[in-house]
């Protein structure tokens, strides 16, 4: 009696992965609606005010002092190391490197480049604005901190703002940006929103942020999330190219590419009779020959025509071959040049 053997749990999940072997068409890709263009202004506006509450020394300074006197790693001793090891899902190298093989092997799968080149897209974002802003404000850190009540502003730092925190939002946040559908987009939305707040505030746990920093952060990354509609354009055409670049590069493994040819003009043959042109059926005319044209390769270089001497020239059949002692074939009155008519009499029925 023949029975079929039972799938274990890993045979069943490569079943699951099995079943997209092609590119989906219907990939969802997100577009600058009027909802995300207000959800960017208010960000964007948010960002301002974070930054301005700052240079102003406002409150939100203060609150930066008391949490930073409060000193939560001395508070909460026993969830040290642990933290220590979870603020590395906001380091920039390990989390890049582990969201860009899950979206490798899904383009591989998915026989499209959209995913890693939206990631690459976000990545050069996070890195130019977030960079530049740390670089243009220059704020110390808590440990570094010079006066008491201050904001620390353009003092050769760069925390501000929060490099981790960013991160973490635009890492884990571009797996909801590239959810194929709307329950997946919501499941993953809110699982990066708990990573980056997680490590948001283990930062300010650690002393390496204020909290300040923690919230620009949190605001910086949601403005790149919020803003790669606008380059879906840019990414699609990049694909395109990347996609052709890898057909000629095929074709050219496959064989040669052709090689441009040009026509070259081939003088016509000369007649045993004085140098008279002869036609493609091998009868003497008077006139000029049409001119033969040969595709030759342009690589080819074209080989000069040679010198001939005067007079008629003679097949090698019709030579007299000739030793030191004088020629071996005796005379043949009757024997003509070949091309003319010949005088013997023609025999028959």
């Amino acid at each position: 009696m023949r029975t079929e053997r039972e799938l274990t749990r890993l045979d069943r999940v490569f079943a699951r992965l099995d079943r997209e072997p092609e590119r989906p068409a219907h990939i969802d890709v997100p577009r600058m609606s009027r909802h995300r263009v207000v959800l960017f202004a208010s960000t964007l506006a948010f960002y301002a005010a974070i930054v301005w509450a700052v240079v102003i020394t406002s409150w939100l300074v203060r609150l930066d002092w008391q949490v930073m006197f409060f000193r939560p790693y001395q508070q909460w001793p026993e969830i040290h190391a642990f933290l220590d090891y979870y603020v590395v899902l906001g380091q920039r190298g390990p989390t890049a490197v582990m969201i860009a093989a899950w979206l490798g092997w899904r383009s591989w799968r998915q026989h499209t480049l959209r995913p890693l080149l939206t990631l690459g897209a976000s990545l050069l974002l996070l890195n130019l604005t977030v960079g530049a802003a740390k670089l243009s404000m220059g704020r110390l850190g808590p440990h570094y901190a010079t006066s008491v009540g201050s904001n620390e502003m353009w003092l050769g730092g760069d925390i501000f703002p929060s490099g981790h925190t960013a991160n973490a939002v635009v890492t884990w946040g571009i797996l909801a940006y590239l959810a194929s559908t709307p329950r997946a987009r919501r499941w993953l939305s809110a699982f990066s929103a708990v990573v980056s707040l997680g490590v948001g505030l283990t930062t300010v746990y650690l002393g390496t942020h204020w909290l300040s920093d923690v919230v620009l952060g949190w605001a910086a990354g949601l403005l790149i999330l919020l803003a790669l509609p606008w380059c879906e354009p840019l990414i699609a055409r990049a694909e395109d190219m990347i996609f052709d670049l890898r057909d000629s590069w095929r074709d050219r493994r496959r064989g040669r590419a052709p090689v441009p040819v040009t026509p070259v003009e081939v003088p016509g043959a000369l007649s045993p009779i004085g140098g008279a042109a002869v036609t493609a059926a091998g009868d003497p005319t008077g006139g000029q020959e049409p001119v033969v044209r040969e595709p030759v390769a342009t690589s080819r270089p074209v080989r000069p025509q040679g010198h001939l001497a005067p007079g008629p020239h003679l097949s090698r059949s019709e030579r007299t071959p000739v030793t030191p002692l004088g020629s071996r074939r005796p005379p043949q009155s009757d024997r003509v040049t070949r091309g003319t008519t010949s005088p013997r009499p023609v025999t028959g029925a």
